[in-house]
């Protein structure tokens, strides 16, 4: 099973976690800074609401890349519906989705015209980067923190699952979203390491993840 993800232009980066920081996503990012034209980089705090973490990312990008960093103000539901926040999107080279809740961030953004202008910017060309949470996000299905359910992730990756954070020694929330209906391939995705698809089923792969296409069956490595 070869890994999916909606057709289009741009670049669909998944990053299993990691703190920038402490430059633990330096080399995914700087995989992903390369791909990315010229103009501002949006950030979605959304599933954090941590305006601090907006700052600290704008500061790391700027020192570490020469990027510029432009807020998307998207803290509720009805910040996903303004306008002006699409229009910034819209204006961004890239869009960065920052790690947090996956419930926050699938309840904020569900049928509103920032997700669906996050979908454009994948078809049109652009970058759109999601880690941790945000990356399981993006997938047909997402783990709820609550009671262990599941919640309608983003659906950009057909058929497909990310686990995030992941260690191959405690893969039972994987195989458990893969027994879900519709679900035919899992990704688990440790802290480091990246996919990134590409156009024409391009695919780089920064660190080592782990792909499942039977809830039962053995993963096979890819990269390393």
């Amino acid at each position: 099973m070869a890994l999916q993800r909606l057709p289009g232009g741009g670049w669909l980066v998944l990053i299993g976690g990691g703190e920038f920081s402490f430059g633990e996503t330096l080399e995914a990012d700087r995989v992903w800074v390369e791909k990315t034209a010229d103009g501002p980089i949006g950030f979605l705090p959304t599933a954090s609401g941590s305006s601090d973490y907006f700052h600290h990312f704008s500061e790391y990008l700027a020192e570490g890349f020469n990027r510029k960093v432009e807020l998307i103000p998207v803290y509720r539901g009805r910040d996903a519906k303004r306008q002006k926040n699409v229009d910034r999107l819209e204006q961004c080279s890239a869009v960065y989705i920052g790690g947090g809740v996956s419930d926050e961030l699938l309840e904020t953004l569900a049928e509103t015209p920032i997700l669906e202008a996050l979908g454009r910017k994948l078809g049109a060309g652009g970058v759109v980067v999601a880690i941790a949470a945000a990356a399981q996000a993006c997938g047909l299905l997402a783990r709820s923190l609550l009671g262990g359910s599941v919640l309608d992730g983003f659906g950009w990756l057909p058929g497909g699952v990310i686990e995030p954070n992941f260690d191959p020694g405690h893969d039972r929330r994987l195989r458990r979203m893969m027994q879900e209906p519709g679900v035919a391939w899992g990704v688990g995705l440790p802290a480091s390491s990246a996919i990134l698809l590409g156009p024409e089923s391009q695919t780089d792969l920064v660190g080592t993840s782990f792909i499942l296409d039977d809830p039962e069956g053995d993963f096979r490595i890819l990269g390393g």
